[in-house]
């Protein structure tokens, strides 16, 4: 038997609640519920009452009741910490909770709060909407809860029975966490004209004992990638596509922000970083490409992706901001260039072939970078076998010298 936190405000949404509460019973498992209303007094009895809610995060909710939008705020910052604590405590197995506006930036920024893995639903309005300010970079599952979360009808009292169910699945289905058999972590960043590269020196990194994890550079997955560095689950990063950092200096769509690259540098996690795909700045279709750039040299990738080539100044541009981050790095980290072209599409006789940009970009890095910062030049493009070979390589090099300073053995991890 497991047991679900049942969280949301229950002044206004006490029975909705107390509905999913009670088909969680049913389907063999303890509801935990949780007030985090801040209005009139809870309309069913709590489990865990807004006022220790409040008391937990450091909130004096009388003080603040008031004010809805101020009080939402603060039990925003309250909820995670109950959350945080309970699963410390090993008193919960999963979350749902249901919500309007107030009530879903409450719930999902509780949910946030919460590892990777683990069972979170949020039953929101808002939930056919652009979610990304409530998701961020975690795995909340949001779903539409078609009418308001205002009563219990013949449309509301099924759905919420399923989301009652689902989180149940959840929770029974997730696996037992088993040490023994978990390999360490290697992140590595990806895109289609990289694909070969990261797939070559990934069977290299697996073979020594890792388990790769790839996320797709197109701004989220970079984002998402730098959160979990952030985390310190990562024995390495292979950085093999750097191309978010394009689209933040011309203005392209894939955009990782410009905190990019700083989580592995500022943690000091070993990382090789390439300039994979820094060539192209992404947009979407081609009618949606800026006018000032249509003279440029574009070439449409798919009906909905437009690829523009860099030119010889914004790559420097790009150049000497990659390095102002790498700069930044603590632990062992190796640039390694492709002199040959940094991308399938800009090789010799391809048509994003631009010796001159390239150039402007490499000499930037080199010029830029620390000069304790090693910078390897292979005479290939970026997806030849031998590039890939030697980040992997260089990449395990850079992880056993880590391990090294801090005393441990610098061995090949078993292979699980």
């Amino acid at each position: 038997m497991a047991t679900i936190a049942v969280l949301g405000t229950l002044d206004t949404k006490g029975a909705e609640h107390q509905f999913v509460a009670d088909c969680i019973s049913r389907n063999g498992h303890q509801a935990l519920l949780v007030d985090v209303g801040t209005g009139a007094a809870p309309t069913v009895n709590p489990h865990i009452s807004r006022e220790t809610v409040a008391e937990m995060g450091g909130v004096n909710l009388g003080a603040i009741q008031a004010d809805r939008g101020k009080a939402v705020e603060l039990m925003s910052k309250a909820a995670p910490r109950v959350l945080k604590k309970l699963l410390e405590q090993k008193r919960i197995h999963g979350v749902i909770s249901l919500g309007g506006g107030g009530g879903t930036a409450i719930g999902t920024a509780a949910m946030r709060a919460l590892p990777l893995g683990f069972p979170k639903i949020m039953v929101s309005t808002l939930a056919s909407g652009n979610t990304a300010q409530y998701v961020g970079f975690k795995d909340i599952v949001m779903m539409p809860s078609i009418v308001d979360v205002a009563g219990l009808n013949r449309i509301s009292k099924p759905l919420l029975s399923r989301a009652a169910g689902a989180i149940c699945g959840m929770v029974e289905a997730a696996l037992e966490d088993n040490p023994e058999e978990d390999r360490p972590i290697i992140f590595a960043s990806m895109f289609g004209n990289t694909t070969i590269g990261v797939e070559r020196a990934k069977q290299i990194l697996e073979e020594a004992g890792y388990e790769v994890i790839v996320f797709h550079a197109t701004g989220t997955g970079g984002q998402t990638m730098e959160a979990l560095i952030e985390t310190g689950v990562a024995s390495g990063v292979l950085d093999f596509t750097t191309t978010e950092w394009a689209d933040e200096v011309v203005g392209g769509v894939l955009s990782a922000g410009p905190k990019r690259l700083e989580a592995a540098a500022l943690s000091g996690t070993p990382a090789i970083i390439t300039p994979g795909c820094l060539d192209m700045v992404n947009f979407f279709a081609k009618e949606t490409v800026p006018p000032k750039f249509s003279e440029r040299n574009l070439y449409v990738h798919n009906p909905q992706v437009t690829l523009m080539r860099t030119t010889p100044e914004e790559a420097e541009t790009i150049g000497r901001a990659i390095a102002a981050k790498v700069n930044l790095s603590k632990g062992p980290v190796t640039f390694i260039l492709p002199t040959q072209g940094v991308s399938a599409i800009s090789s010799p006789g391809f048509v994003f072939h631009d010796p001159a940009a390239d150039s402007a970009l490499f000499n930037a890095l080199r010029q830029s970078l620390r000069k304790d910062i090693p910078v390897v030049e292979v005479d290939t493009t970026i997806n030849d076998p031998a590039f890939a070979e030697i980040c992997a390589k260089t990449l395990l090099e850079n992880i056993a010298t880590l391990e090294r300073t801090r005393g441990y053995p610098a061995a090949t991890p078993k292979m699980a």
